[in-house]
């Protein structure tokens, strides 16, 4: 059924557990959903129906099909409106989680007056009935979707009210400046008449301008805790970098072979690292190469660069030393060759320009390679120079102690990278704790506490760019002395702007769709 055909009226049911587990639970709701369920529900000991019972009570009872077969043994709680999830009546069937009796009993709610919910119906009905507000809802599809202890408390707290709660401050302050500026235009004919402070209006936009900035800005490390901190994994061919991104993620998700060029496309997996996801790209081999295939696929990787917030550059501890020449401790002229404004060398010195970047030695496992010396610094810089002329050298410095972050809501691309190398083995493991210790401290996603205000929704996001500058002009035109009239239009507009954030002035069905349609059937 099309979202827009949804009609508000009819009395919904699904599950509202995922499969697995001993326990199902199917949600009916609407305003038929106490009957409906009577007709398939039979208490035990000839207890009294639904209809007759309580909100907030839990009959135990048998659900029996039209051939008075019993379908299985449920308890049904009875949730009387607006006191219910979605602000209807509703009714909870508890259940044997097995495929066939949550097949059955849907299939006898249907029968019996129901029809079956779309994605996000639940939540989206809890919208409508004012149960909760656009944000709120919205971090409901967050909280099931998350799988770390981050994600789970932004969406916590954004679930129990804390981004309605600073809007709604906002919107109180704008409210204000919005009814002493328009209490003005009522005086319009009094020239000498001015009942709002123009020096108090400047400092209150000027305290909404900096709330605004600062929820905007916090999108960087919400985004990087709900979508995870993207590192590409990047260097030469054959360097390893498959076989790291499979350390790290514990799988073998990538091909790993000898062959230069055997990765032709990014490939990509997430891995949870004290607490904190990250999105590892594994990306092709960057060389010269006349292979069509293979240039896209180093395309990609520089794609990838762009994207990420993290870079891991990974050379080849072993072949540093086996191309360099023992006098002066350069690379070999044939190992890399030299920068030009057209190789992918220049272009990947361009890409790593302001990036958080890891230098790490592959394969210390092998003969030559099992510790850091001056010699394979001198080379290892070499490299670097060739590779990306603007990478600062790397020095020989003892690994630092994690340390939590000292500063709220840092944004993930303004930590600096010590200097020191990784040196390190994909194939074994060694010291790949060491890297993951150094990812996590780059990543510097902050401690979230109860009640923190992170945005994690780009929706939410765009809307508070768009605010941030409305209320800079609202700042400008105070300044110049403009008419009031065209200062109270900017003011509505940022009003509005935090309006769509938690739903208060939405009517576009086209825009509720859109939220609800990546909601899961049951929610």
């Amino acid at each position: 059924m099309h979202r827009s055909a949804l009609n508000p009226s009819d009395t919904i049911c699904a599950p509202a557990t995922a499969p697995g587990g001993a326990i199902s639970v199917i949600r009916v709701s609407g305003a038929d959903a106490i009957t409906i369920a009577d007709r398939i529900f039979t208490p035990t000991g000839g207890g009294s129906p639904l209809a007759c019972r309580k909100g907030f009570t839990v009959a135990y009872g048998t659900v029996v099909d039209e051939g008075g077969e019993v379908v299985d043994d449920v308890l049904a709680t009875v949730f009387r409106k607006p006191r219910s999830y979605t602000g209807e009546d509703s009714v909870e069937l508890s259940c044997h989680a097995s495929p066939y009796i949550v097949q059955r009993l849907i299939a006898l709610l249907c029968l019996a007056g129901c029809r079956p919910a779309e994605r996000g119906e639940f939540t989206r009905r809890a919208f409508l009935n004012g149960k909760t507000d656009l944000s709120r809802a919205e971090a409901v599809a967050d909280l099931i979707a998350a799988s770390t202890a981050a994600e789970h408390r932004t969406a916590m707290n954004q679930m129990r009210g804390a981004l309605s709660n600073k809007i709604a401050e906002l919107r109180k302050q704008l409210l204000r400046m919005t009814s002493l500026m328009e209490l003005e235009l009522d005086f319009a004919d009094h020239e000498d008449i001015e009942l709002a402070d123009r020096n108090e209006l400047q400092r209150l936009a000027t305290d909404i301008a900096a709330t605004v900035g600062g929820l905007a800005q916090s999108f960087k490390t919400g985004d990087a805790i709900r979508r995870g901190v993207a590192v590409a994994i990047v260097g030469e061919t054959n360097t390893g970098k498959s076989t790291l991104l499979n350390a790290l993620a514990g799988d073998d998700r990538a091909i790993v072979s000898n062959v230069h060029g055997t990765t032709r496309d990014t490939v990509e997996d997430s891995v949870t690292i004290d607490g904190v996801r990250f999105r590892l790209i594994d990306t092709a081999g960057i060389r010269h190469t006349d292979d069509i295939v293979e240039t896209l696929g180093i395309e990609r990787s520089y794609k990838a660069i762009d994207k990420a917030d993290i870079v891991v550059l990974l050379l080849d501890a072993a072949a540093l030393n086996a191309h360099a020449t023992p006098s002066d401790g350069t690379l070999n002229a044939s190992a890399i060759p030299p920068p030009r404004e057209t190789t992918p060398n220049s272009d990947l010195a361009k890409r790593l320009e302001g990036k958080n970047v890891i230098v790490a030695l592959n394969k210390c496992d092998l003969p030559g390679c099992e510790t850091i010396t001056p010699t394979l610094i001198a080379r290892a810089n070499n490299a670097l120079s060739t590779l990306s002329p603007s990478t600062p050298p790397i020095t020989m410095k003892r690994e630092p102690r994690l340390s939590p972050a000292e500063t709220p809501l840092p944004s993930i691309t303004t930590q600096h990278e010590p200097s020191s190398p990784i040196l390190l083995s994909a194939k074994t493991g060694t010291n790949l704790d060491t890297l993951k210790n150094r990812l996590v401290r780059m990543a510097a996603i902050p401690e979230i506490s109860e009640g923190d205000v992170v945005v994690t929704n780009a929706r939410h996001y765009h809307a508070l760019l768009a605010a941030a500058n409305d209320i800079q002009r609202v700042q400008k035109a105070l300044n110049e002395r403009v008419p009031t009239d065209l200062v109270c239009e900017d003011l509505r507009l940022c009003l509005h702007r935090l309006a769509e954030i938690t739903g208060g002035e939405i009517t576009s069905q086209e825009t509720l769709n859109n939220i609800f349609e990546h909601f899961c059937i049951g929610k």
